[in-house]
């Protein structure tokens, strides 16, 4: 099976939050996370298409970006943001509604002005033609 293109997350209106997100789909990854990287390189991050996450053996700080399910126009609705999650505390429970989150480096909602409520679009990057 081969495994799913990485996203580029823009707002409504186009301005880019983050340009290479990968996405984890199975159990297993979505459990793994980001669990043993050191960092998250500005730009990029992890979409699980879960309304929870935990920090159990993170070595750094992220943001969260809970997000609800695509609307007809392929736009979807920030439901909750988690801003500078500490390493190693714990779980961040259910988002009610939350249909996936973004996993980010720290800093990049304050950065890109992300609120509750905006609308944002995930679009695949195409592969390489060769």
């Amino acid at each position: 099976m081969s495994a799913a293109a990485p996203l580029v997350v823009r707002t409504a209106g186009g301005d880019v939050i983050a340009h290479h997100v990968d996405q984890a789909q199975s159990f297993w990854a979505r459990f793994r996370g980001l669990m043993g990287r050191t960092s998250l390189e500005p730009g990029t991050g992890l979409y699980l298409a879960d309304s929870s996450i935990h920090m159990f053996f993170m070595r750094f700080p992220i943001d969260a970006l809970f997000v609800g399910a695509p609307d007809a126009t392929g736009r979807r609705r920030v439901i909750a943001m988690r801003p500078d999650l500490p390493p190693w505390r714990g779980l961040v429970l259910p988002v009610k509604d939350a249909q996936g989150v973004v996993e980010l480096p720290a800093g990049t909602l304050a950065a890109a002005g992300v609120q509750l409520g905006d609308e944002v679009v995930f679009e695949e990057i195409a592969a390489p033609s060769r």
